[in-house]
């Protein structure tokens, strides 16, 4: 779980740097291509790329959804969203972790239903905030986000979990979940992106820079191999935890107002749900016994 609780760390400033410093200043699908392609450089050197062709196909395709299609989604919604609305929609991606992981499970587990639904109600206490009238098509963007991003880590949850793969060392094998984002992020560059806001100043290349190396080359082969370590419960409410983190990041590096009263209690809120999730999981182990 700690490498989930780093990651929810440094994503807590991901939001912020994208609204403040890239949104409708950097062609999107350009940022999305940079970030890629930085990551997908960081794993190159570790890459075993005598592993089976099927393997390969495997964790590219995750990749493409996980964070090339999710990537899209994401960039594209700060141009009708601000930060705070952005940070509130993201509330759902507990609930779509859980169902799909029970879903190809073949099974439901209602319970944990519950704990992430008590995550999403903290999330959402946080995060209460007037929506402008790009509501729906911004809504509808970050949604396509959530999906992608939690059928993502579902998927190599699952994938990992398998016998022949449990003992393998995943540093050799993630840089296949880039390169297949890379591929996706590339064609969408070449058929939508716009030559005009290609131009970088320093902040926007030190900022493209920590996306890519840190936030998503780093950063998505700690969170997903948490997510190995971790059943889909846990999983589900470590998506909602960077919510009252990027509030704090929005606060003091850029000075917004924040609800110190919503903060404890939908910080507490999502604590609890953490709680109640583990007193479930003890529970069914005993019954297990």
């Amino acid at each position: 779980m700690r490498f989930l609780a780093i990651m929810t760390f440094i994503w807590a400033f991901s939001f912020s740097f994208i609204g403040v410093y890239l949104a409708g200043k950097v062609d999107s699908y350009f940022s999305v291509l940079i970030r890629v392609g930085l990551a997908s450089l960081i794993f190159i050197p570790f890459t075993n790329f005598k592993v089976a062709n099927s393997l390969k196909l495997k964790i590219m395709g995750i990749g493409v959804i996980q964070i090339g299609i999710m990537y899209i989604f994401f960039f594209k919604s700060f141009l009708f969203l601000s930060v705070p609305e952005v940070l509130l929609f993201t509330i759902f991606t507990p609930i779509y972790v859980t169902i799909i992981y029970d879903f190809l499970k073949g099974k439901f587990n209602f319970l944990y239903i519950v704990t992430a639904a008590i995550a999403v109600l903290g999330a959402y206490v946080i995060k209460q905030t007037q929506i402008n009238d790009n509501f729906f098509l911004g809504f509808m963007m970050v949604q396509g986000a959530n999906v992608a991003f939690a059928l993502g880590q579902v998927l190599y949850k699952k994938l990992l979990e398998k016998k022949e793969l449990q003992n393998i060392k995943q540093s050799t094998i993630f840089g296949y979940f880039h390169f297949g984002a890379l591929l996706i992020s590339l064609a969408a560059f070449l058929l939508f992106g716009n030559s005009a806001k290609m131009h970088l100043d320093t902040t926007q290349v030190a900022v493209l820079i920590w996306l890519g190396v840190v936030a998503s080359g780093i950063g998505y082969f700690l969170w997903n191999r948490g997510a190995t370590k971790v059943d889909s419960g846990i999983l589900a409410i470590m998506n909602n935890a960077v919510v009252p983190l990027g509030l704090v990041v929005n606060l003091l590096l850029w000075g917004r107002d924040i609800n110190y009263t919503s903060l404890l209690i939908g910080g507490g809120l999502i604590a609890f749900s953490l709680w109640l999730h583990k007193l479930i999981i003890k529970r069914d182990l005993k019954l297990s016994l």
